[in-house]
């Protein structure tokens, strides 16, 4: 769907409407009218659809919607942000919160799983919410705190918590507030006498980019070290404008990480991964992590086979220099962590069975 349609959909608006982020965030696709007007047939039926959303809403920014190709479920774009059936009809098995986070929440908003770092989670909002998310379970839920007060739980607890020195500023996505908002938490993690570290985790580089503005880059500048996590998924997400946002952050002192997800037809191939590390590489994105999909209820469909995975990551090794390789990875629930799974090649072929995985974190 090309950016002149949607443009031709939203009441003829401007060039100018489209690279303002708050215009993109204001005018999110968030019903499943739009979207059958929009895609149609591709979608699901209407009762399922919206079956669907009553479960797991529809949210994507007018920019994300117009990297879609026509046939839908065969882009790697509409892959990962319009709802697809199996999400309530496969897999429900799995849980809501597989890695167990909620048995990690010592105070509201805060997930606490390592000794020395934990998660601030500012909002449960996002420009796009992807379908693969591990923590879709909080999509229906109200925000319950209003953000003052938000803030001053997360900070009653870094307050107390003198072990931790590094803050991951998650949610949700922090970039859908406004500068003002997000120098608030700036301010009042980094007035935290031994918080050292910030980092940010969010996916507007690739779903809205346009909310990476030079004033923007000027606030984050004021709050070094200050590291940003982002997370692409295939090389048809590094645009002109994507890779213009995460320059901006580079050319500020801000170094950007990706840590992609393993999503089942959309980056499964060599072909699709190497575009991916290769595209990422040339944009100075650093491959940080590769996650495997964790098996989140709603997601199911995205996973793939773990020992064809880490033949795939083998071969793709073997192919890419240390600067676009990321590690290969499994986070698994409560106090595991990461685990790196390449090490899994070096196990013994016959010592392990069809089903059975022998997990080293080489601690």
């Amino acid at each position: 769907m090309n950016k002149k349609n949607l443009l031709s959909y939203f009441n003829n608006a401007s060039s100018k409407d489209w690279k303002d982020w708050r215009w993109q965030m204001n005018n999110r696709v968030r019903k499943t009218e739009t979207l059958h007007q929009l895609f149609g047939k591709n979608l699901p039926d209407k009762d399922n659809l919206n079956k669907l959303n009553s479960i797991y809403p529809v949210n994507v920014s007018p920019y994300y919607l117009s990297l879609i190709n026509d046939n839908v479920f065969e882009d790697p774009v509409g892959i990962q942000c319009l709802p697809q059936a199996q999400e309530i009809t496969a897999f429900q098995e799995y849980p809501h919160d597989p890695l167990e986070e909620e048995n990690h929440m010592p105070s509201p908003k805060i997930i606490n799983r390592y000794p020395d770092r934990c998660l601030a989670l500012v909002t449960e909002n996002c420009a796009t919410y992807c379908r693969h998310c591990n923590r879709k379970r909080l999509w229906a839920q109200p925000a319950g705190i209003n953000f003052k007060k938000r803030l001053q739980h997360i900070a009653r607890y870094l307050g107390a918590s003198e072990q931790i020195r590094e803050v991951i500023i998650s949610g949700g996505d922090p970039l859908i507030y406004d500068d003002d908002k997000i120098e608030m938490i700036l301010a009042c993690f980094k007035a935290i006498p031994h918080v050292e570290i910030l980092r940010i985790g969010s996916r507007s580089p690739v779903v809205m980019p346009m909310r990476i503005t030079r004033k923007l880059c000027r606030l984050l500048k004021r709050y070094r070290p200050l590291w940003f996590n982002t997370q692409f998924n295939h090389a048809s997400e590094i645009t002109p404008d994507a890779a213009r946002a995460c320059n901006m952050l580079l050319e500020t002192g801000i170094p950007v990480s990706n840590q992609s997800v393993l999503l089942k037809g959309v980056n499964d191939s060599p072909q699709a991964m190497r575009d991916l590390l290769f595209g990422l590489q040339k944009i100075s994105v650093r491959p940080y992590y590769l996650f495997h999909c964790e098996p989140a209820r709603g997601c199911g469909h995205f996973r793939t086979d773990m020992k064809s995975s880490i033949k795939l990551m083998q071969d793709i090794r073997r192919e890419c220099s240390g600067l676009a390789l990321p590690q290969y990875v499994a986070d698994m629930p409560g106090d595991l962590g990461k685990i790196p799974l390449l090490a899994l090649a070096e196990q013994p072929k016959d010592s392990l069975s069809k089903h059975q995985y022998f997990f080293d974190n080489f601690d």
